[in-house]
């Protein structure tokens, strides 16, 4: 658990200064780094993020060079390509702490909510996998009060998407699970706010920052 709790508030501690606009510089020269890094790899914590351009992690949340192990796809879902990577990063390098990380505004999520409305002919079977996964978390939203209100629905789809991953992700993996079973390993939820800079944590990790 030890190396969850390091890894978790090293993430909160990074986004706070991103968001200050005070990131931290590094008396490592990239060269010196590279060649650091030629033999091996020890990432902190791996990130199930959003392809969205705006939301890098690494920048997010203040991390250099070896520091994350980013796997990134639209809408942040959780798909069995992204899984193998995770179990590589959990099995091989010995990350602890996952954080599955959505973002305000998700144009994946609209792209989903637009289609649940108005289903498109001749849509891509490839962008069809990725609205397939993403619409039970937005579905319900459409039958509630908020479905007059596209932002509003956007905005509760996003978090419900990023819960709907976490749950897919500690379900859909064997080896997730026995390391979640044996308290060695910790997924989380997280949503960046693209307007305020701020990543907002759904769960924390026993004894790390509160």
């Amino acid at each position: 658990m030890h190396k969850a709790i390091t890894a978790f508030n090293e993430l909160v501690e990074g986004n706070r200064r991103f968001a200050d606009g005070k990131p931290l510089s590094t008396n490592l020269s990239i060269e010196e780094r590279r060649a650091q890094l030629v033999e091996s790899q020890a990432p902190s914590a791996i990130i199930l993020g959003c392809s969205d351009s705006r939301a890098p992690a690494e920048i997010l949340f203040d991390q250099g060079l070896g520091d994350l192990f980013v796997i990134r796809v639209a809408g942040n879902i959780v798909a069995p390509s992204g899984i193998g990577s995770i179990e590589y990063a959990v099995e091989a390098l010995g990350v602890r702490l996952i954080v599955v990380l959505g973002h305000s505004s998700c144009g994946a999520v609209r792209a989903t909510v637009d289609e649940l409305k108005v289903p498109r002919e001749n849509r891509s079977p490839n962008l069809e996998s990725i609205v397939r996964r993403i619409s039970p978390s937005v579905q319900p939203l459409l039958d509630a009060d908020i479905s007059d209100d596209p932002a509003k629905i956007v905005e509760h789809a996003v978090r419900a998407n990023i819960r709907s991953s976490v749950r897919d992700l500690k379900a859909g993996s064997p080896i997730v699970e026995r390391w979640i079973e044996e308290d060695n390993l910790c997924v989380v939820g997280a949503e960046y706010s693209l307007e305020t800079g701020i990543v907002e944590f759904f769960d924390r990790v026993p004894g790390a920052i509160k």
